[in-house]
């Protein structure tokens, strides 16, 4: 009895845990993709020539 209830409940919530998933996969993507790069700092570019 138990084991029936259990795999009806499972059945049920496969796919709202699927959506679930994908909703959290998409978010993750989402900030993936939204990050801009720092730009990096190279040690040549603050140098600057002051005077001849």
């Amino acid at each position: 009895m138990a084991g029936d209830i259990a795999i009806f409940v499972s059945k049920r919530l496969q796919r709202a845990a699927a959506a679930l998933l994908c909703l959290i996969a998409l978010q993750g993507l989402l900030m993936l993709t939204s990050c801009h790069p720092e730009l990096a700092v190279s040690p040549t570019a603050a140098r600057v020539l002051i005077g001849d």
